[in-house]
């Protein structure tokens, strides 16, 4: 993984690239250097968004955007958990990703997912193009490695009730607005991660 990480940084608009003292290749600070991942449901983007994380220090800050409902939703939560291991450290934050990325300081970070937080922010009835100006906000001010973890739900049939058309789009225009400013943007299907930028 960490050759993956050395080509991602390689192709990056930020000057010369830098080496952390430990060896491992430093990520370019603020939302030029994000990695996007993308994928469907049990397509692997999680797994394979956590796999990028060796190449970074330990611990790593894992931002979980799920608010559990059922018992159902509890134990994918714990099955999560468990595959992450102990040089992760959870912190749940289901509406206020901007000041969540400004706690975690230079401390790589995965944010799973996109989506849910999405969700939490609708069924809140937040006005979401500012909720995502301000995540943009906080990506760019972010001085350490950021990987956003997100469902693309755009290539299904159209849905047949307003609130989830309106969610779908809600999501598109997010996934571009995240993708305009990532340094890499990952597409995984069946497991297979492919390059999108």
């Amino acid at each position: 993984m960490g050759s993956v990480v050395w080509s991602y940084a390689r192709r990056c608009k930020m000057g010369e690239d830098k080496m952390m003292a430990d060896g491992t290749q430093a990520m370019p600070a603020g939302q030029q250097g994000c990695i996007f991942v993308l994928g469907g449901a049990r397509s692997g983007k999680s797994a394979f968004a956590e796999g990028l994380f060796t190449a970074w220090p330990a611990p790593w800050t894992y931002l979980a955007t799920c608010q559990p409902h059922d018992g159902e939703m509890d134990a994918r939560i714990s099955r999560h958990r468990a595959r992450r291991g102990e040089n992760w450290r959870t912190t749940e934050e289901p509406l206020d990703l901007p000041r969540a990325l400004d706690a975690a300081g230079t401390c790589p970070v995965l944010v799973d997912c996109l989506t849910l937080w999405l969700t939490n922010l609708m069924l809140a009835e937040h006005d979401i193009p500012a909720a995502t100006q301000a995540l943009l906000a906080a990506l760019a001010r972010r001085a350490g490695p950021t990987v956003l973890v997100s469902n693309e739900v755009g290539q299904g049939i159209v849905p047949d009730n307003a609130l989830a058309r309106r969610f779908r789009d809600e999501a598109g225009l997010l996934h571009q607005a995240i993708a305009r400013g990532a340094a890499r943007v990952v597409f995984v299907v069946a497991g297979l991660p492919m390059e999108m930028k």
